[in-house]
């Protein structure tokens, strides 16, 4: 695998992801600058604070969208060009997960990646896709912690793969794994500490993912 090769995928899977869907699509709703509500961020989960649940949706679509789009233009260079897909799906789905995470054009400061990386898993191998959502609405359903709920299923996506034999994506999930809990660490100590709000309980203060 040619390294300018996995270098494109990687910068434009960033490019996408660092599309900030969130704080446009309130812009354009007239709702103001997102990152002044709520906890801040500019993910689905904090939009929906906005009152609009249509913009929520959109928000959660885009975020979604961008690492579909970015893992399925990866697909198509490396059939275009002969190089291994998985290698090539993984730069750019790493690259869109990155830029959600960290977008240059906001300060490096994004969402929390859940949405972008439900798309991502969608394209890579949408079994998994679907086994993550299960598993959050599962763990929500029981917890009412939408952070745990994402905590858990992306915990749980390297078995999923594993377990479908998509030996070649475990890589891939361990790292999105790992940055996961990374931007999630706020919400970590506020689930050991006892302090992280429930879905429907609404505090100015909760981080919630996006």
């Amino acid at each position: 695998m040619a390294a300018p090769l996995l270098l494109v995928a990687l910068v434009l899977g960033y490019l996408l992801g660092s599309i900030p869907f969130g704080l446009l699509l309130t812009r354009l709703a007239g709702l103001g600058d997102i990152r002044s509500i709520g906890s801040g961020n500019i993910g689905a989960t904090n939009v929906l604070r906005t009152g609009n649940r249509w913009v929520a949706a959109g928000t959660l679509i885009g975020d979604a969208g961008k690492g579909i789009v970015a893992v399925i233009i990866a697909r198509h260079l490396a059939v275009q060009t002969g190089a291994d897909a998985a290698w090539l799906m993984s730069a750019a789905a790493l690259g869109a997960f990155l830029g959600h995470l960290y977008p240059v054009w906001l300060g490096f400061k994004g969402g929390k990646g859940i949405s972008t990386l439900i798309g991502i898993l969608l394209a890579i191998h949408w079994p998994v896709g679907l086994l993550f959502c299960a598993t959050w609405a599962i763990v929500a359903l029981v917890s009412r912690y939408s952070s745990l709920s994402a905590l858990v299923a992306a915990l749980l996506t390297p078995v999923y793969l594993a377990w479908l034999n998509q030996w070649n994506l475990v890589g891939l999930s361990v790292v999105l794994v790992v940055l996961v809990y990374i931007a999630h660490r706020g919400n970590i100590r506020r689930l050991l500490a006892g302090e992280e709000p429930r879905i429907g309980q609404k505090k100015a203060e909760d981080q919630a993912e996006g």
